[in-house]
């Protein structure tokens, strides 16, 4: 039978089960949200979710040396992966929240805290549609696995390069999780963190015309930034490049001293067309870095087991085209569902398709419960109803994928 047949006569098991599984979502959630961890320190949410998997009853369950969680449901011949990560941004000032970030509040349907909407709910929402495949007998020509993945927040991508290259599975996709308000997304713009340095000549600030301020020769680069930032790139669906100044820094040897250098940090946002190259040339031909050391930086922060794994801070665009068999998947899981086409679209923040799709060329779509707009905020929240809507598209997923590439290959051996 075709699986999407399959998936709309047991539509209704298929709500069910999942409203079945709303408060143990929920409760798995809060738990989550009330373990704090920032990038490098997960270790206590991967146990949780290790507790959680073993409990839905996956097949197999690893943590790898970088401290991934990745849980196994099938053996069959299509490999899909789906990531959730488990690191969170920290509170902030907790003057400006009104509840315990870290309580899990439920209220008017929804759940808040930190990490309730980026990105705890995907994971909770991932391991209970496979607990749904389980009970509905959802299982097909298929591996699924779904990942916990670390470090996101300090550097997307990261955690992805490292398992493609060196946990030993080759996925034919990815379903990223992030909070994409119950739409397909199929792409983002890159970025880039780059460093600019202006050398000037130290002294005594009583006689500053001693020496020479390099803070004085950063204005001008500033304000040509901000123009720069008008003139980049657009493209039609993944929206415009940008570039802007979020850190001003300078190195002096007192207060009393004129400093010896000026560094600024740019935030370089990169819609098609964009390359590292081009990036880093629209800088150095500003009038005001004539003189000025640019640098892409790096990431060499350990995870929480103590591997070093570097990269550079360069997060390449990535694009799935509406037409491409894993959007189309997406696409016909959601109609299935739902009885209708979803919005298609794409996020405006990075996620780990940077590693999975712009680095190592895997596939790669989006969705997930919450709204983008709630990430990182002190009114983070998600709505209950979503972890179900979520729950039942994670379940359902992989057999609309294995059908569509099925197709496919039909349609390729038929043309010869």
């Amino acid at each position: 039978m075709n699986p999407l047949d399959t998936i709309r006569r047991q539509r209704a098991a298929l709500a069910d089960g999942a409203k079945k599984y709303e408060q143990p979502m929920v409760r798995f959630l809060r738990d989550l949200i009330a373990i704090p961890a920032e990038s490098s320190q997960e270790g206590p949410v991967i146990q949780r979710i290790r507790q959680e998997m073993e409990s839905v009853g996956f097949d197999e369950i690893r943590i790898d040396g970088m401290g991934n969680i990745l849980g196994r449901i099938g053996s069959g011949k299509r490999v899909i992966m789906m990531d959730s990560h488990t690191d969170t941004v920290g509170v902030g000032d907790l003057k400006e929240w009104k509840w315990d970030p870290y309580q899990g509040k439920v209220e008017d349907g929804f759940v808040y805290g930190r990490g309730a909407c980026d990105q705890r709910c995907g994971i909770a929402s991932m391991v209970y549609g496979a607990k749904l495949i389980k009970d509905l007998a959802f299982a097909g020509d298929y591996t699924l696995w779904c990942v916990g993945s670390v470090q996101e927040e300090d550097c997307d991508g990261l955690a992805w390069i490292y398992i493609l290259r060196e946990d030993g599975i080759k996925p034919d996709c990815v379903l990223i999780t992030e909070p994409t308000n119950l739409q397909v997304h199929r792409g983002q713009r890159g970025r880039m963190e780059i460093e600019v340095h202006i050398r000037g000549r130290s002294c005594h600030a009583s006689a500053p015309e001693r020496g020479d301020n390099p803070i004085y020769k950063m204005t001008t680069l500033l304000r040509e930034v901000e123009q720069l930032n008008t003139r980049l790139r657009h493209d039609q669906f993944l929206g415009k490049g940008t570039i802007t100044v979020t850190q001003i820094r300078s190195l002096s040897s007192s207060l009393c001293a004129v400093p010896g250098s000026c560094s600024i940090h740019l935030d370089r946002r990169l819609t098609t067309g964009d390359t590292k190259e081009n990036a880093v040339a629209e800088v150095r031909a500003l009038s005001g870095a004539r003189d000025a050391e640019i640098e892409i930086l790096s990431y060499d922060v350990p995870s929480y087991t103590g591997l070093v794994y570097p990269m550079e801070k360069y997060y390449p665009t990535w694009l799935v085209e509406e037409d491409h068999p894993l959007a189309q998947s997406a696409v016909e899981t959601y109609r299935s569902l739902n009885g209708r086409a979803p919005v298609v679209d794409k996020w405006v923040f990075s996620t780990n398709g940077v590693g999975s799709m712009g680095v190592c060329g895997v596939p790669t779509v989006g969705f997930g419960p919450g709204n983008e707009v709630d990430a990182h905020a002190v009114t983070e929240r998600v709505a209950i109803d979503h972890l179900v809507q979520a729950a039942q598209f994670y379940a359902a997923f992989p057999l609309v994928f294995v059908h569509t590439m099925e197709h496919v290959q039909s349609a390729k051996a038929g043309a010869r």
